[in-house]
């Protein structure tokens, strides 16, 4: 999978379903009652795992399936450097796409905790994202490779317990964003949630 590449890819944002229980009448409330609690008899709701706002300079702790195996981390989203208009303009092909728009580079630690050493990659980093005002970012490939302060995770060959590695991540933002949130999970977790102010 070639990794070396500048390019824009649009990402689909993440929908949310909320879903909101009225009751209309008394016999309704009480039905509605009766079938809940049947069913969490039945098949008990299983206790969140992971996720949740977390404060500057907190870690995460997370598991992430590997080759040879799972390996728990710890990862702390350090901070976000927010470029300028013109900056993102000259890293990407198509300078008019990204018009009012900055690059947001986002730089998180990953701490090998426990589990096998690995010696081919790792998918740690492929759990973050960014967001800004509430709203995914747009993923710009390749363009951290060289960033200040940021390791090539594809030129990382050992990774064993107790070793940590900067890994960044670079998102386009709306450039008049108030605030930059950078958000890690676990496959199948509910986010991790760093927020950092934007200017």
């Amino acid at each position: 999978m070639p990794h070396h590449r500048t390019a824009l890819r649009l990402v689909a944002p993440v929908a949310v379903l909320a879903l909101t229980l009225t009751a209309c009448g008394g016999d309704d409330t009480a039905d509605a009652k009766s079938t809940g609690t049947a069913r969490a008899k039945a098949s008990p709701s299983p206790e969140p795992t992971s996720g949740g706002e977390m404060g500057t300079g907190e870690s995460a702790t997370g598991k992430v399936a590997e080759d040879p195996g799972e390996v728990t981390y710890e990862v702390l989203a350090q901070k976000v450097d927010v470029g300028t208009e013109a900056e993102a303009a000259k890293v990407v092909s198509e300078p008019d796409k990204v018009k009012g728009e900055v690059l947001a580079v986002a730089h998180l630690k990953y701490t090998h905790r426990s589990g096998p050493a690995l010696t081919d990659g790792s998918d740690v980093h492929d759990g973050t994202t960014v967001f800004a005002d509430g709203q995914r970012g747009t993923v710009l490939i390749g363009a951290t490779e060289d960033a200040a302060g940021c390791e090539d995770p594809y030129d990382v060959d050992s990774r064993k317990q107790g070793a940590s590695h900067v890994f960044c991540e670079t998102y386009v933002i709306p450039a008049n964003a108030k605030s930059v949130e950078v958000h890690w999970a676990e496959e199948d977790g509910e986010p991790y949630i760093w927020k950092f102010p934007n200017g």
